[in-house]
């Protein structure tokens, strides 16, 4: 490690969260309430992803403050800019994207351990791939929310790893990437994936609004969170999926 890398870091997204406590131990001084991986985690906590405490994190001066386009808002941002800080903001709606994004900040923080990366990258190589019986392509309805219904729509990261593995959302092609729709008036589809966050879609909660569809109960982290997730994502989703399916993987 260079004395010129970010020693005092401070993180407002729990996937990059998780990733620098993975490759640069020690570093990490801040980050948001949302940021339960790794699960023993001791930093500075911020407030969340949406509403952080500018005024707390300007007293920590870090050296490197780490956001998202998508995930924090640009006020905030444009707020700690304003103090002198510098960040460093990711766009992520890919799985290439991700990896990209990732390793570009690795080398930005001179990591000292990237090998959860190399990983993930060997991960999507060569994914699972889900289909029907009949080697047909699956095509799923993904809620994010419900009072009111919200799904993913396009451009969209969570998109791009059910696609990756063979899982083609209906609403791809929406105009936006969170479409508010009711149920009745979706699009034709054969599945339903149901992640826990940020709705916490349950088996008792989610599944009953889908009478007669497979519905898969997934983990939102290995849906969403770009680092060391991605390691476990593809596995793990395929299985997920082929378990609401009820056919073997």
């Amino acid at each position: 490690m260079t004395m010129s890398a970010p020693q005092r870091i401070a993180s407002l997204v729990p996937s990059l969260t998780e990733a620098v406590a993975a490759s640069a131990p020690g570093r990490l001084i801040a980050a948001t309430d949302w940021c339960t991986h790794p699960v023993d985690l001791e930093v500075t906590r911020i407030g969340g992803t949406k509403n952080p405490d500018v005024a707390a994190i300007m007293a920590l001066q870090p050296d490197l403050v780490i956001a998202n386009a998508e995930e924090n808002r640009e006020p905030d941002l444009a707020a700690l800019r304003a103090a002198g800080l510098q960040l460093h903001v990711t766009d992520i709606r890919t799985v290439a994207g991700a990896l990209a994004s990732l390793r570009r900040l690795m080398a930005l923080i001179d990591a000292e351990d990237t090998d959860w990366l190399d990983r993930a990258d060997a991960a999507w190589t060569n994914p699972p791939q889900v289909t029907t019986p009949s080697g047909g392509q699956l095509h799923a309805v993904i809620s994010i929310w419900r009072r009111p219904w919200m799904h993913l729509g396009s451009d969209t990261y969570a998109g791009d790893v059910l696609a990756r593995l063979g899982v083609a959302n209906v609403l791809a092609q929406s105009s936006e990437r969170y479409p508010k729709i009711a149920l009745d008036e979706l699009p034709h589809y054969d599945l339903v994936v149901l992640p826990d966050e940020p709705y916490v879609f349950t088996a008792d909660d989610g599944p009953e609004a889908f009478p007669g569809t497979p519905a898969a109960l997934v983990s939102g982290r290995l849906l969403t969170w770009y680092g060391p997730a991605m390691v476990e994502a593809p596995v793990e989703l395929a299985a997920a999926v082929n378990a609401a399916l009820a056919w073997p993987s």
